[in-house]
């Protein structure tokens, strides 16, 4: 502890060494831990959470947002593995308006393109659709590597094939074909 009374230094996060993922515990040999979730009760329910009003209201041009399909796309494939119950509810449906938010600023980009006017002076200055779409894409990326940490920890079965993370860039093409 400093003299002012505050802790500095200590370890970071994230440092250290990285978990290995359960199926590689399991084909060395080595001692896994494996979650053993309480026994849910009897419910009849619904297969999928359903879609939040949110993420499929209009947008104020007129266009949809793709969030409800990158939600049952991401949804699906964390049921296909098994880790639909791992992984917070909350945390897909932020996916799923990041991937949207970011494919709709790309659209902007493309419509309106990379430089703005300055709305005092006239001249031109970066758009601030640029910016707006690399937050969104970095927000992206981390809600997804903690979406997939989980699956990559707690997946005992073999998989591959494409993940839902792999398909926004062609979601992204095909909005801008206006193929939705």
């Amino acid at each position: 502890m400093a003299k002012d009374g505050t802790r500095r230094g200590g370890a970071r996060l994230g440092s250290g060494k990285k978990r290995a993922a359960l199926l590689d515990k399991i084909n060395k040999g080595q001692q896994a831990e494996i979650i053993d979730l309480p026994t849910p009760p009897d419910l009849v329910g619904e297969d999928m959470p359903p879609v939040k009003e949110f993420m499929t209201q209009l947008q104020h041009d007129g266009s949809s947002l793709c969030a409800e399909e990158v939600y049952t796309d991401t949804w699906n494939w964390l049921k296909n593995r098994g880790c639909e119950k791992l992984v917070n509810i909350q945390l897909v449906q932020q996916y799923a308006m990041s991937v949207g938010r970011w494919i709709q600023t790309e659209e902007a980009i493309s419509k309106y393109g990379m430089l703005a006017k300055h709305p005092t002076s006239g001249n031109p200055i970066a758009s601030p659709y640029v910016s707006m779409s690399q937050n969104y894409m970095k927000q992206t990326n981390q809600i997804w590597f903690q979406i997939y940490q989980i699956v990559r920890e707690n997946c005992s079965t073999e998989w591959g094939g494409a993940s839902p993370q792999d398909d926004v860039m062609d979601r992204l093409l095909r909005a801008r074909k206006g193929n939705n």
